[in-house]
């Protein structure tokens, strides 16, 4: 299945049903009156977010969505039949923009949340409406309210507790497979994950969380080079950021910063999230240069680095172990729920 993370729909309410005139004809009943029922309703349009989904795909080939209308009113006062309304399903975390991709209608980022896309016509009044004691015999009836159009763009953000951010062949990938089930692409040459890859990481029993691989980073991605930073956006909701680092390269600072330079040319406040840094690929290196490259590495971005491995394992345990608890604690906050030691993981819980 294909990867699709923004598109453009089109959506139309069904119109309100006519309002009937009429009036009773029936034997031996004298000054029958009007008996014209009001029109039915045209239906909504809905846009509700499911779990079942993470991809917007489906709307690769069908994007325009229209409800139904309003049946019209019939004699003998029956009112018409309200238009269905129509539910657009979108996966848990996309964002519902106008045309001009800039102004936010809604931001879908719980199970079950629901916004109204375009409002169904109300139905029109039948004559029975108009009667009244100096207007016995009202030969009018309204007609039905109008269909509503509208084109709005639905961008998708992934749901994810960490984001794996790093140059191209830093070892996302392999480090996703690692410690996931997820099973991404995995090759020599750079850029070989092209659309962002969710896994979920089991430290415990009862204890996960979900960890997002994006698209390698390199220098001018905020300026279109390489992916570009289109995928960024897909970590903007993490509680913190892994930023894993190609060991075997010289310069591992220059690495670092490349990537750093890239998120604070993005905005959008990622620059800012709690970041945790590994050393990535020791197995490839001598002791003595995992010791010099971790120094340099530390300098550069002013905190404790981790050595890993992500095909030897090496060094995940308590990386993993450290990502649960960032990712407990940010639950507990969005929950509303009390921080409390006893619910984090403990050391002996910390397994692949």
């Amino acid at each position: 299945m294909k990867f699709l993370d923004r598109t453009k729909i089109y959506v139309q309410s069904g119109a309100g049903g006519n309002g009937c005139l009429s009036f009773r004809r029936e034997k031996f009943i004298e000054f029958g009156g009007p008996n014209g029922g009001d029109g039915g309703a045209g239906g909504h349009v809905w846009a509700e977010a499911v779990e079942n989904l993470n991809t917007l795909i489906d709307y690769r080939y069908q994007q325009h969505f229209r409800a139904e209308n309003g049946r019209p009113g019939e004699g003998s006062n029956r009112t018409g039949a309200s238009g269905q309304d129509l539910i657009i399903k979108v996966p848990v975390g996309t964002q519902v923009f106008e045309e001009d991709e800039e102004t936010l209608i809604a931001d879908l980022d719980v199970p079950g949340d629901r916004v109204l896309l375009a409002k169904g016509g109300n139905g029109g009044f039948g004559n029975a409406r108009f009667k009244s004691s100096t207007n016995r015999a009202p030969r009018k009836a309204n007609p039905g309210q109008p269909v509503e159009q509208r084109t709005v763009w639905l961008r998708l953000k992934l749901i994810a507790d960490i984001g794996l951010l790093g140059l191209p062949n830093a070892g996302k990938s392999t480090f996703l497979a690692a410690v996931s089930a997820a099973k991404p692409k995995i090759a020599d040459y750079p850029f070989t994950t092209l659309h962002p890859n969710l896994g979920v990481v089991r430290v415990g029993e009862g204890q996960s969380f979900v960890l997002a691989d994006i698209p390698g980073l390199i220098e001018g991605a905020h300026e279109g080079a390489g992916i570009g930073v289109r995928f960024l956006g897909h970590v903007e909701r993490c509680a913190a950021l892994l930023h894993l680092v190609d060991g075997t390269q010289e310069d591992v600072a220059a690495a670092y910063r490349t990537v750093r330079g890239e998120l604070d040319a993005y905005g959008e406040g990622l620059a800012d999230k709690l970041e945790i840094v590994a050393l990535n690929k020791i197995d490839a290196l001598t002791p003595e240069e995992v010791e010099e490259r971790k120094a340099a590495l530390s300098k550069a971005a002013n905190t404790e680095v981790h050595v890993i491995s992500g095909a030897t394992g090496v060094g995940l345990p308590p990386l993993l172990g450290q990502l649960m608890t960032l990712a407990a604690k940010a639950r507990a906050v969005t929950s509303g729920g009390v921080d409390d030691e006893s619910d984090e993981p403990t050391e002996e819980t910390w397994r692949l």
